[in-house]
């Protein structure tokens, strides 16, 4: 923060005297020596380092270096200058120290709750930023008319930020931001939830008839396997000739959790007010059938309110786990409970930072969650029908993904990708298996292990480190895990990864990526979605991608080359929600909306039977 040289002996003489007061009237004569233009390159650098690394490297140590770390070094280069440097009237630049200290201490105070962070990362860059254009703006002037726009630029740029709510970050930790006083879109949901009937929060009296599994339902967390792949659906490409159809449209409280659709019934959860609540809708129309709550709120700044986890039907039941550890069991055609074990509570676990994310894995007896306990409660295990615990196991220490059944060498077994590597359990006793050490510490992997053929598993892992495949092997009582390769060509953050012939396809960071499957090396990388998801139509080698901002674009899943068939605008608002493909409908939603898409199936027109041959 700082003063101009003079540019002459005289001006030098003449000048104010050694202390003046902030208020001195003397005119400084700024020299255009290299000093000058010490604050304007570390501003631009601060700026530099705040938005650059966002666009070539989102969602990496980078990126979250440059936005924490930049505004503070530029602050401590920039008050190195106005110190030392500048040739300001001390008087002044302790005025202006003092000025940035209380506009720093105030701004913390008076702004909206979810704005301090934002202080470091936006609002110390714009403060540094305004002092320095001001700095310039009145060379020549008085120094009492510079302390005074100085100080009217640095108060400003602070007290800007009393005027915004955070309303979360996208997938490259952009901030969304709306004026603290405008309702929330959850706000603007209730209300309108207000206005409707209310759906059945019991049982109703009459008996309902239990739900069963359909061939073609979606019972869970991306699909029958886990694995985001749909199969019996086969669809027009050319959604110019016959695009997909709305059937409906409704609003949602707040949540990551994705749809499970059984029986023509729809399962999510979702947040309402101090809420969480597991809603069903009818899946032909979206009409709410009806909804069961638990006392418990979870927000937080980046991703914003509600639950994470997807709910899992199983031999009859509706399994759900919230962001606060409420693991339940419900009768899935109304909503009553049968069972509820607070998990946290259970195991010792604190509730993570993004929450609880864990889609219940049920295997036989047994529904199965990754909690993140310490002392060998990573995982934990509850009997379906009582929901008695019945076993813990060691899993690393946090993960926000999923437990993932599999069958590796004939062996019915658990995986869980977590800040250690990969662990394999029994899913009977919860005895380890194997496991593959593969640390990510101190972040956090939040993907599902991919099974590769029948002895092959893909490990992803975003912040920059990328994939790896591992060989697992069975000899006897013995197993080994070994890596194949290792390739930073696919990072997926929270964006699963689909296998289609000898091909991976995934985001790489924030851009769909298709990568050789034997090796690691890149076929291509262009699907700039931003950080959605993706379903695999193996019948036809087609992929959905529901983009970040709700956009659904089809691909052939091909590694020759990015081709792009076909897209439509679904939904508004940040979408990381996966999407369901299911009949021939296509289900999406995210934390503001959701909406349901008939596609267009393809018909195969099936030849008459011939005339029948005369009689000779």
């Amino acid at each position: 923060m700082s003063s101009l040289e003079s540019t002459t002996s005289a001006e030098s003489s003449s000048a104010e005297p050694e202390t003046p007061t902030p208020m001195a009237t003397a005119r400084p004569t700024d020299a255009s020596g290299w000093r000058v233009w010490v604050p304007l390159a570390i501003v631009v650098a601060q700026i530099v380092a705040v938005v650059v690394p966002g666009y070539f490297a989102p969602g990496t140590p980078v990126q979250f270096m440059g936005m924490v770390w930049g505004p503070m070094i530029g602050l401590g280069l920039l008050s190195i200058w106005w110190l030392f440097l500048s040739r300001a009237p001390w008087s002044v630049k302790a005025w202006i120290v003092l000025v940035f200290a209380m506009g720093i201490i105030a701004a913390n105070l008076l702004v909206h709750p979810t704005i301090p962070f934002m202080l470091l990362v936006y609002g110390l860059p714009a403060a540094t930023t305004t002092f320095v254009v001001a700095y310039f703006l009145t060379r020549g002037t008085s120094w009492r008319l510079r302390s005074v726009v100085m100080t009217a630029g640095i108060l400003g740029a602070w007290g800007f930020w009393t005027l915004f709510r955070l309303d979360g970050a996208d997938g490259t930790l952009s901030a969304q931001m709306s004026l603290r006083w405008s309702p929330t879109a959850e706000q603007i949901f209730l209300e309108q939830l207000a206005q409707e009937p209310s759906p059945s929060t019991e049982a109703p009296e009459a008996t309902v008839p239990p739900l069963a599994l359909q061939p073609g339902d979606w019972p869970g967390f991306r699909g029958p396997q886990r694995d985001s792949v749909v199969t019996g659906t086969v669809i027009e490409t050319d959604w110019k000739k016959s695009p997909p159809q709305e059937r409906w449209r409704r609003p949602l409280g707040p949540g990551w959790s994705s749809f499970a659709l059984v029986d023509g019934h729809l399962f999510t959860q979702e947040q309402r007010g101090d809420q969480e609540v597991v809603t069903c809708y009818d899946a032909a129309s979206g009409k709410p059938i009806w909804i069961h709550e638990n006392d418990y709120r979870f927000t937080e700044t980046v991703s914003g309110a509600g639950p994470r986890a997807t709910p899992t039907f199983h031999d009859g039941r509706l399994f759900t786990f919230g962001a606060g550890g409420i693991l339940n069991a419900l009768d899935p055609a109304t909503g009553k409970e049968i069972w509820s074990r607070n998990v946290a509570e259970d195991t010792g676990a604190k509730v993570p930072e993004w929450g609880f994310s864990s889609s219940p894995e049920v295997v036989n007896d047994a529904v199965i969650v990754y909690v993140g306990g310490k002392t060998g409660k990573g995982i934990a295990a509850y009997d379906r029908t009582t929901g008695e615990p019945l076993w813990t196991a060691e899993a690393g220490e946090h993960a926000y993904g999923s437990p993932q059944r599999t069958d590796l060498g004939g062996v019915d077994q658990v995986l869980a990708l977590t800040d250690a590597g990969v662990t394999s359990v029994d899913p009977v006793s919860g005895t380890e298996i194997w496991n593959y050490d593969w640390p990510s510490a101190p972040y956090s992997r939040v993907v599902q292990p991919l099974l590769v053929g029948e002895q092959q598993v893909l490990l992803g892992t975003g912040y920059g480190m990328g994939s790896r495949l591992i060989n697992v092997a069975r000899s006897g009582d013995e197993w080994t895990a070994s890596e194949e390769w290792t390739s930073r060509n696919l990072k997926p953050y929270f964006n699963d990864t689909v296998v289609y012939g000898d091909a991976l396809y995934g985001f790489d960071g924030n851009i769909f990526t298709c990568v050789d499957l034997k090796t690691g090396d890149r076929a291509w990388k262009r699907g700039r979605y931003g950080n959605g998801q993706v379903l695999l139509l193996e019948d036809q080698g087609l992929l959905l991608v529901l983009s970040e901002k709700g956009e659904v674009v089809l691909l052939e899943a091909t590694p020759e080359k990015h081709r792009e068939l076909a897209k439509f605008k679904a939904i508004d608002g940040k979408t990381w929600n996966h999407p369901v493909v299911a009949h021939g409908t296509l289900y999406v939603r995210n934390g503001e909306e959701a909406a349901a898409f008939a596609l267009p199936v393809k018909t195969t027109e099936v030849p008459a039977d011939p005339e029948p041959a005369p009689e000779s």
